[in-house]
């Protein structure tokens, strides 16, 4: 089924990248809803995930900016941080070919599992701020490029990996936490974007209908996680890395 722009499509695509943007500003994981709706509209694989690129990145835009605005993040110190993640992300774009997916994908819902289970175990996780368990040189030249080259080839689960890996390592509330993980999450969107924008991959029209939904929902969801916190983002963050993570052993198993 070739894509079609009938207007119920296009809606279909609006609502949903506005609730994907929503909750992927929150905690990540708005693939989950985009990706699948992107398919049942008509587009192949490719043009999906391609697609799909364009619209959360607009999404994870507003949401980083929205969190620049209100403070949370201070880009002036945060450029080194931006920097190693966008040079991760195109090398694991670039390199996708060289990588294992099928191992990669045999690993990811064991990692979601454990980063759900240890915000449960963990009821005072990212209430206050905590001491760096990491260097801040070791964090952005070691886990940073590494996340974003995981983005680059894979991605799923990336929103929830950057957030708890400023928590568990630098120390960070939740709400930080989040917030700085959008502003990265958006560099890594923009490098791969890039990579498949010059395939020919992405169907402008859909992405920019269910883009407009992301710019919508994701100044909602940035804005509550300033106002809630660590309240709003730890029950939203487990449920999106247990869903991940049972969508992603159910594609194993179904392959």
């Amino acid at each position: 089924m070739a894509f079609e722009p009938l207007p119920e499509i296009l809606l279909l695509l609006f609502g949903a990248g506005l609730v994907a943007g929503c909750i992927d500003a929150i905690a990540g994981g708005g693939g989950l809803i985009t990706l699948p709706v992107l398919l049942a509209a008509g587009l192949s694989p490719g043009q999906a995930l391609a697609t799909n690129k364009l619209q959360g990145t607009f999404g994870t835009l507003v949401a980083a900016a929205t969190f620049v605005h209100g403070g949370e993040v201070d880009l002036r110190r945060f450029w080194p941080a931006i920097a190693a993640t966008f040079a991760g992300a195109v090398a694991g774009t670039v390199g996708v070919r060289l990588i294992d997916a099928a191992a990669l994908a045999a690993l990811i819902p064991a990692l979601l599992i454990i980063v759900a289970l240890y915000v449960l175990v963990s009821p005072r996780l990212g209430e206050v701020e905590a001491q760096a368990r990491l260097s801040g040189a070791l964090f952005v030249g070691l886990c940073l490029p590494l996340i974003g080259a995981y983005d680059g080839f894979f991605g799923p689960g990336t929103g929830s990996f950057l957030a708890l890996s400023f928590v568990a390592l630098q120390g960070l509330t939740l709400r930080r936490a989040t917030a700085h993980a959008k502003v990265l999450n958006f560099t890594s969107n923009i490098a791969s974007l890039a990579v498949f924008v010059s395939g020919g991959h992405v169907v402008w029209l859909a992405g920019a209908a269910m883009a407009a939904g992301q710019l919508l929902g994701a100044g909602v969801g940035a804005r509550l996680v300033i106002r809630v916190g660590a309240r709003l983002v730890r029950p939203v963050l487990v449920a999106v890395a247990l869903a991940l993570a049972v969508k992603l052993l159910v594609e194993r198993l179904s392959a």
